[in-house]
């Protein structure tokens, strides 16, 4: 039960995150960057749709989970 449960949050939390990084390619956020900092850009990109991709997903579980 435990296993399946754990299963299921990780689905739930992985398909958030693909929809989340799909979702953010559309935003330009470039304007908003310093030039030259490419790294630092791609990591606030990651950080951005981690963040975003958590919510989206503990939004999805509570609804699952809430009956």
């Amino acid at each position: 039960m435990a296993l399946a449960v754990f299963i299921e949050k990780c689905a739930v939390y992985i398909l958030s995150f693909a929809v989340t990084w799909y979702a953010m390619t559309a935003v330009n956020y470039e304007r908003f960057l310093k030039k030259g900092h490419v790294r630092q850009a791609q990591i606030l990109y990651f950080l951005i749709v981690l963040a975003v991709a958590y919510l989206v997903g503990s939004f999805a579980l509570a609804f699952i989970y809430q009956g």
